[in-house]
């Protein structure tokens, strides 16, 4: 039997990746090479498309590489990030008269926070005279290495000049994906979990689910559970790029028969092990700022949120950790949240997490990487969209999250409050007033230290009087200079408040 090994086309929109891809292969699926009408109709690609090539590895093992080509269209980079997922090898396709544009750059920095390995394919070289083609080639390459320098990809990212539609340096770059293939380490234990592409039905046959195991693996007569419908079907028959298969693993690309259901209520989604996956409704991660983002991470702000094939909306909350640069969250520490993040001028030693909250639930296994994204910039904008990722380090399924959960998270802001002395009693007491509004509870403060702006330190000892003024006393007596110069004094008290949990009210 073949390892299946999936490789992604990613790039600009027409930069030739489903060209690419149909002169790379061998074998189409279900969904390749545009079939979709739309796409037909618009010349450009708007869904995954798979196809596939079987090789002779460098090992002389049967391997089959499954292209996944992705669409290049602004509008669908969310297609391109749940496609990026599934890939072991990225290639990044550039228009050889265009270089790198504004696609092109989203899809290295997907590819390079996902971890994924590289190839440069240049594309359309048959456009370039034949007698000018290798100086403007080469002019070009410097161009992307120098790119590239910037990236953990680092200069010597393998790069292929080929012509999609003159077959030119294809044989070349097929040589080239068998000397780059690796074997990807294939988590079979694990609970199952396919990403679903498309979703079908056929006569006589049930409803055909297309896409990848990401996890685990999965036979037929196997009970397989459909989480977003909430529904468990019996998988009657698998194919591999129309060859009948009893079984498959992670890493593999198949159609999985199941009993009937409404294909159009699942067009695009998981597959899990039965009780696997439940709906996930906020998660907190480390944030992993782009440097490439040019606006505010804000919280309170709402952000694209990007989870395998899933984008939904998320309300943003930042935290940070004041006590140590630990990267780990845990839930009973104390954090200090962030009004906002400027990923271009955030320094790389200082930790900062987010709290996501999800406007619809998510399907999400422990630990998946998300990609936080601002898609309703406007999609000629040379600008990057892409804002931060992460690993999910917790989450919440309770659907009262609001009330039962966010109150544990001790996430606090810093409070002070400004008064002056209105009199001297003693050199170890003093009446405070402006410290608080009148309507406050002057009482919950009793017992709070309290600094002078000459640095001497007292506690509140009691409240005095009908209005808003408090009596303060100092352990050490204050100097003569305080005690003479009291208009000049001011008297600070610094409290700290929690955000998700107004009932345990000011703290020090």
């Amino acid at each position: 039997m073949s390892t299946n090994f999936n490789i992604g086309l990613l790039g600009h929109v027409d930069s030739g990746k489903t060209t690419l891809a149909k002169a790379l292969s061998s074998i189409s699926s279900t969904a390749a090479f545009d079939k979709n009408p739309q796409s037909v109709e618009r010349g450009i690609t708007l869904d995954l498309g798979f196809s596939g090539l079987l090789v002779d590895g460098p090992q002389g093992e049967q391997l089959q590489f499954t292209f996944v080509d992705c669409p290049g269209h602004a509008s669908l980079i969310r297609t391109i990030i749940g496609g990026a997922q599934i890939v072991d090898l990225m290639l990044l396709v550039v228009d050889a008269q265009k270089g790198i544009q504004t696609q092109t750059a989203e899809c290295l920095i997907i590819g390079e926070l996902l971890q994924k390995k590289l190839i440069v394919v240049i594309n359309k070289i048959d456009a370039f005279p034949a007698d000018q083609r290798e100086s403007k080639l080469e002019k070009l390459r410097l161009r992307l290495r120098k790119t590239l320098e910037a990236t953990t990809f680092g200069r010597e990212v393998p790069m292929y000049a080929v012509s999609a539609l003159e077959g030119i340096n294809i044989q070349e770059l097929k040589e080239g994906l068998i000397q780059a293939y690796y074997q990807p380490e294939r988590n079979v234990t694990a609970p199952l979990l396919m990403y679903v592409d498309h979703c079908f039905g056929i006569k006589g046959l049930g409803t055909v689910c297309t896409g990848t195991l990401l996890q685990g693996k999965v036979e037929v007569n196997d009970m397989v559970e459909l989480p977003a419908l909430n529904e468990q079907r019996k998988v009657k028959s698998m194919q591999m790029f129309r060859q009948n298969v009893t079984s498959a693993s992670m890493g593999d690309r198949i159609g999985l028969s199941v009993t009937q259901f409404n294909a159009k209520l699942l067009e695009r989604g998981v597959i899990s092990q039965p009780g696997y996956l439940k709906p996930v409704y906020a998660v907190c991660l480390h944030l992993r700022p782009i440097r490439y983002y040019k606006q505010a991470i804000k919280s309170k702000s709402k952000l694209h949120v990007t989870l395998g094939h899933d984008t939904v909306m998320a309300n943003v909350t930042l935290f940070r950790n004041t006590d140590n640069l630990s990267t780990e969250f845990q839930l009973d520490r104390e954090y200090e949240y962030v009004e906002e993040l400027h990923p271009a001028e955030a320094p790389s030693n200082d930790v900062i997490f987010a709290l996501l909250e999800f406007e619809s639930p998510v399907l999400a296994p422990p630990t998946s990487t998300l990609i936080a994204s601002k898609l309703d910039m406007d999609v000629h904008s040379s600008s990057c969209r892409l804002a931060f990722w992460g690993r999910i380090a917790w989450q919440t399924q309770s659907v009262n999250y609001v009330h039962e959960v966010l109150p544990q998270l001790r996430i606090f802001k810093r409070k002070q409050k400004v008064g002056s002395i209105q009199r001297v009693v003693n050199a170890n007491e003093v009446i405070v007033q402006n410290l608080f509004k009148k309507e406050a509870k002057r009482e919950l403060y009793v017992g709070k230290t309290v600094e002078l702006s000459t640095g001497e330190r007292g506690r509140i000892d009691r409240t005095f009087g009908q209005t808003s003024k408090v009596a303060i006393t100092f352990q050490d007596s204050l100097s003569p200079a305080t005690i003479s110069n009291v208009k000049d004094v001011q008297v600070l008290l610094n409290c700290k408040k929690y955000v998700f949990n107004k009932q345990a009210g000011l703290f020090q």
